[in-house]
C-alpha cells in the first residue's frame, strides 16, 4: 500500500448500497450463523443438519466462513476447487430453500498492507467467482491479523468499498481487525489506531454491517449499555457476532458449550441489527445452545434458561437424552475432559448404547476428536 497520505486521496464516498441499517423496532433481531471457527471442519451434510434444526427457530441467514477453509483465507486469491464449489453451491440452495439467506466471509489476508493493482485484480475475481456460486451476503473480515497501522480504517474502507461495487450479494458485512474492546487484540496484533472504530463508522456507507464480539472476545455478558456505546460509535446499530457456544481454542476444545445462553438481554434488540453465533465444533449438540437463543428473545424477563435448555435437548435429542446431558452438565462443560480423566470410560460406555445421531459427537468429544491445537489458531 501507497503512504497514508496517498490512502486518503484514493478514497471516495462509497456509493449507496440497497440495504441501510437501522435499529430493531420489534423485540428479536435477525438470528443468524456465522461459522468461523479455527480447527476440524465439519461435512457438509452437518451443516445441512444445522440448518434444518435452526431455521424453523427463526434462524435467517447463514456465513460461511470457517478458518479451516484456506481459499477464504490465507489462499483467498484461489478459487475453491470445483467438487468444493458445487458444495457450497449445492449448501446455499437448501439454505434459500429453507428461508435462510447464504453468504460468505471473505478474508482477503493482510491485502490492506498493499492493495495494489494485483491485488485489486485477484480480489476482483475471487468476487466473481464467489457470485457464480451464488450468495445473498458477503462478508469481508479483518481478523486475526495485525493493524497497528494509523490509517487502518481507511485502507479497509477503500477494500470494503471496492468489494461493495462489485459484488452482487444485497448485504454486505464487514468484521474490523479489532472487533471488540477486549486488549487481548492489542497485545496479539499491535496496538489499534486511536479512533479506529469511530473512523470506519464515519467512512463507511451507512448500508454496511459491522460485525462485534461484545467487551471481550468471548463475551460472559452483552448488555445494552454497551451496545448502545458501539452503535454510537459505530453510526449504526450494531452486528454481534457472539462468540458463543463456539469452542475452538486449544482450552475450550475440551469443554462441551451446551448450557443454554446466560449473560444476554432480550433488552439487546433495540441496538442490534443482527445477532449472529459462531457455533460449537459438535454441529448438533450446538444446536442445543443455539435454540435457545430465540426463546431469550421471545420470552424476555420470563426467560429461564435451565428451562430453555430442557426443552432445547429435548427438540434436539428427545427426553431420555436430554435427562442424561442435563445430568453431565457440569462435567462436559465446566469439569471438561482434562478433569474427566478416569471418567470419560465409564461416560462412553453409558452413552454408545443410545440410538441417536449426537452420541457420536459426544464419543468423538471423550475420545479428544475434536481437539484444536495452538498451530491450528495460528495456521489457520
Amino acid at each position: 500500500m501507497t503512504p497514508a497520505e496517498s490512502v486518503a486521496d484514493r478514497w471516495t464516498p462509497p456509493r449507496p448500497l440497497r440495504d441501510v441499517g437501522r435499529m430493531q423496532t420489534h423485540s428479536t433481531p435477525e438470528l443468524g450463523i456465522i461459522e468461523a471457527f479455527f480447527g476440524p471442519a465439519w461435512t457438509w451434510e452437518e451443516r445441512t443438519a444445522v440448518i434444518d434444526h435452526l431455521a424453523p427457530a427463526g434462524y435467517g441467514f447463514y456465513h460461511y466462513a470457517p478458518k479451516g477453509d484456506a481459499h477464504l483465507r490465507r489462499r483467498w486469491d484461489e478459487p475453491h476447487p470445483p467438487e468444493a464449489t458445487a458444495a457450497i453451491a449445492a449448501f446455499a440452495a437448501h439454505c434459500r430453500s429453507m428461508g435462510v439467506r447464504f453468504g460468505v466471509g471473505l478474508t482477503p489476508f493482510e491485502v490492506h498492507v498493499d492493495f495494489n493493482e494485483s491485488a485489486r485484480t485477484r480480489l476482483a475475481a475471487r468476487l466473481a467467482a464467489l457470485d457464480a456460486i451464488g450468495i445473498d451476503d458477503l462478508a469481508i473480515l479483518f481478523d486475526d491479523m495485525r493493524g497497528d497501522l494509523p490509517d487502518l480504517a481507511e485502507r479497509q474502507v477503500v477494500i470494503v468499498d471496492f468489494c461493495a461495487s462489485r459484488t452482487s450479494a444485497t448485504r454486505v458485512y464487514m468484521c474490523p481487525t479489532y472487533y471488540s474492546d477486549d486488549r487481548v487484540l492489542d497485545r496479539v496484533f499491535g496496538e489499534r489506531p486511536a479512533g479506529y472504530l469511530e473512523a470506519l463508522g464515519r467512512l463507511l456507507d451507512p448500508a454496511i454491517r459491522i460485525y462485534w464480539t461484545g467487551e471481550e472476545v468471548c463475551s460472559r455478558e452483552i448488555g445494552p449499555g454497551h451496545l448502545a456505546d458501539v452503535a454510537a460509535r459505530l453510526g449504526r446499530p450494531v452486528c454481534l457476532w457472539d462468540n458463543y457456544p463456539v469452542n475452538d481454542g486449544p482450552r475450550m476444545s475440551d469443554h462441551l458449550h451446551l448450557r443454554a445462553f446466560t449473560g444476554r438481554s432480550a433488552a439487546n434488540a433495540r441496538h442490534l441489527q443482527v445477532h449472529a453465533i459462531n457455533p460449537a465444533l459438535q454441529p448438533l449438540l450446538g444446536c442445543i445452545p443455539a435454540l435457545t437463543l430465540p426463546i431469550l428473545y421471545d420470552r424476555k424477563d420470563a426467560y429461564r434458561y435451565m428451562a430453555a435448555f430442557r426443552q432445547a435437548a429435548s427438540t434436539v435429542g428427545g427426553d431420555p437424552l436430554a435427562a442424561m446431558l442435563e445430568a453431565d452438565l457440569l462435567s462436559f462443560q465446566d469439569s471438561g475432559l482434562g478433569r474427566l480423566s478416569a471418567r470419560r470410560d465409564s461416560l462412553a460406555k453409558r452413552y454408545k448404547d443410545v440410538n441417536h445421531p449426537i452420541v457420536a459427537e459426544i464419543l468423538k468429544w471423550l475420545n479428544s476428536g475434536y481437539k484444536v491445537s495452538a498451530e491450528d489458531v495460528h495456521t489457520q
